[in-house]
């Protein structure tokens, strides 16, 4: 039998030899690929290429893309060979040195891991190293970054109220989400591109999630597919078992987060992926059917190489500036309304559905009027919508205004959680569990052991709060534990403030 054309072996003299714009051949793990065809098509742009053309393009590749990308997105023709290593010199791997390299600097040290304390710490190490993009990425909210800032301030205005002298030797911190056993009322939100904090991004996000027991959400866009992030949660959760770690709970849950497409047809693959896979709950997302101004992110430039595999999506910076959301979330489908539930629900069959999203009372209520299993309290971290209220506020204004939809519907909360006692707190108000996003990324720059510590810290100050609260288990939380009052006078108290039918009519008078 011969050797098919993708099968045979190149040595690096004959690979350089191709690196022209009418003859472009670059390494990819050792596979050879001729993208003479695919270059004037390529989003990055045919310069990027050229620069890594005859040549290992691996590092620059891996930086910015997931390793199955370009096998799943090029033609089978496209491959040509694997490469003879034996042929591999030193001065063949190394680019030019008047070319630029596709890969960003390198950050500064971080600080050792263990000298970090608390998730303020974790923030600061993470603005020190990560690179301008990803800072700018993580850090940015919609315009002046009021509801980012008061989504964490307003805890700080809600007190304790402790109840001493009870036995708080034992303490259970597990609790159920949407059904599923989970070892603390903390999920991991979904978050985009998480390679640009870590190599294995939402890899290793969902590594860490599993070795504490949490769930993690993952994003539509996700910097992997999904078959490669449940690949490596379930080899991490055989790992523990084989090794007798963890709560021998086995894989602990993920769910996905879905933006749909203004192509159904790509949301419904999507999905059917989903159930596939094993996932365990679809969130949508309700708050961003377009993408808000983040300002921070606009200012750094976007690398227009990246593409997250789930979506297709391409960043491609513009006259507006390179905001990574923004010039990546345009196929998303802003003519989503309730009626759309009807149509989530046919391809998602036994799968729990999540609205995220919820910012009013009003909203709530339809929510549990048209049967979905929770609803998510979120403003998207502040970077949606300016001067929409604090997600905690919100919470606060279903216990006041609809407190049935606790008995029906689990509720989840997210936006400005630092510390334990802030879980505390939005548990004492209803919520089921809580969703943190940025930390999870600080976290996640010091990779699954990152996650480790960063959840370690935030179970560990909750635990404290309980035992200082005279609880033990979360099934006693209730709001007589807090004291609000400092902030109930920004709850609406029914579905209209006083003024909301007050309609003057426009008078134009003449000077």
């Amino acid at each position: 039998m011969g050797v098919g054309k993708g099968d045979r072996s190149i040595t690096a003299a004959e690979i350089s030899q191709h690196n022209s714009p009418t003859d472009l051949w670059l390494v990819v793990d050792n596979i050879v690929y001729d993208l003479t065809h695919f270059a004037p098509e390529h989003p990055g742009g045919t310069a990027v290429l050229l620069q890594h053309a005859g040549r290992d393009a691996t590092p620059a590749y891996t930086e910015v893309h997931s390793p199955s990308l370009i096998k799943t997105s090029l033609p089978a023709s496209s491959r040509i060979g694997t490469l003879d290593s034996t042929s591999v010199t030193e001065n063949w791997t190394k680019l030019p040195a008047q070319a630029p390299t596709m890969s960003p600097q390198k950050p500064p040290a971080k600080p050792p891991l263990e000298s970090l304390l608390n998730a303020h710490d974790f923030e600061v190490a993470a603005e020190a190293s990560f690179t301008p993009k990803a800072w700018a990425f993580v850090s940015s909210a919609a315009t002046d970054c009021l509801t980012k800032n008061r989504n964490g301030s307003v805890y700080n205005d809600i007190m304790l109220r402790p109840r001493v002298l009870r036995d708080v030797a034992d303490i259970d911190l597990s609790t159920t989400m949407l059904g599923q056993r989970i070892r603390a009322p903390v999920f991991c939100a979904p978050t985009s591109m998480g390679r640009i904090f870590h190599a294995e991004g939402e890899r290793e996000l969902g590594r860490g999630c599993q070795r504490v027991g949490v769930p993690q959400c993952v994003s539509t866009s996700c910097s992997f597919p999904l078959a490669e992030v449940m690949d490596a949660v379930e080899e991490e959760a055989g790992e523990m078992v084989r090794n007798g770690e963890g709560g021998g709970e086995g894989v602990v849950p993920v769910f996905f987060q879905l933006y749909v497409d203004k192509d159904r047809r790509k949301s419904e693959a999507l999905l059917k992926m989903v159930r596939e896979r094993g996932v365990k709950a679809v969130f949508l997302t309700i708050d961003a059917p377009v993408i808000g101004k983040r300002e921070a992110d606009e200012r750094v430039k976007s690398d227009e190489n990246m593409k997250a595999p789930m979506s297709g999506a391409q960043a491609k910076n513009d006259k507006k500036g390179g905001a990574l959301g923004r010039l990546m979330g345009n196929f998303i489908d802003a003519s989503m309304t309730w009626d759309d539930i009807v149509w989530l629900r046919k391809h998602t069959p036994g799968l729990p559905i999540v609205l995220k999203g919820i910012q009013t009372s009003m909203d709530a209520v339809k929510a549990m009027e048209i049967g979905v299993d929770a609803i998510y309290l979120t403003n998207h971290g502040g970077r949606s919508l300016d001067t929409v209220p604090a997600t905690i506020l919100v919470l606060l204004e279903l216990q006041k205004c609809c407190p049935q939809v606790f008995e029906t519907m689990e509720v989840f909360i997210d936006g400005g959680i630092t510390r334990g006692t802030d879980i505390f707190k939005a548990l004492c108000l209803g919520a089921r569990a809580v969703g943190i996003g940025r930390g999870f990324l600080f976290g996640l720059n010091y990779g699954k052991e990152g996650i480790e510590h960063f959840v370690n810290i935030l179970t560990d100050e909750l635990k404290t709060t309980m035992q200082m609260c005279g609880i033990t288990s979360l099934d006693q939380v209730h709001p007589g534990l807090l004291h609000t009052g400092a902030v109930d006078h920004l709850v609406p108290g029914s579905e209209e403030p006083p003024y909301a039918k007050w309609r003057p009519r426009l008078r134009i008078s003449k000077l």
